[in-house]
């Protein structure tokens, strides 16, 4: 049984769902050679800052976009 380590794009929306105990809807990550983009839905701007604190866990040094609308 072979086991492919996950993607970086795996790696960050697991710890973003973990860390806002998956209250961002829809919730998408998109990895480019130099920024992360976030997309979804939540109610809270305190679960957009905890979505982007968990980017920051893993990828510190590249741009980051949150695009995560509150509403």
């Amino acid at each position: 049984m072979s086991t492919t380590p996950p993607s970086l794009s795996e790696l960050v929306l697991e710890r973003v769902a973990t860390r806002t105990g998956r209250r961002v809807r829809d919730l998408v990550v998109e990895v480019a050679p130099d920024r992360v983009t976030l997309r979804g839905r939540t109610n809270s701007f305190h679960v957009k800052q905890l979505a982007q604190h968990g980017v920051r866990e893993i990828v510190p040094t590249l741009r980051l976009e949150n695009a995560i609308v509150v509403g």
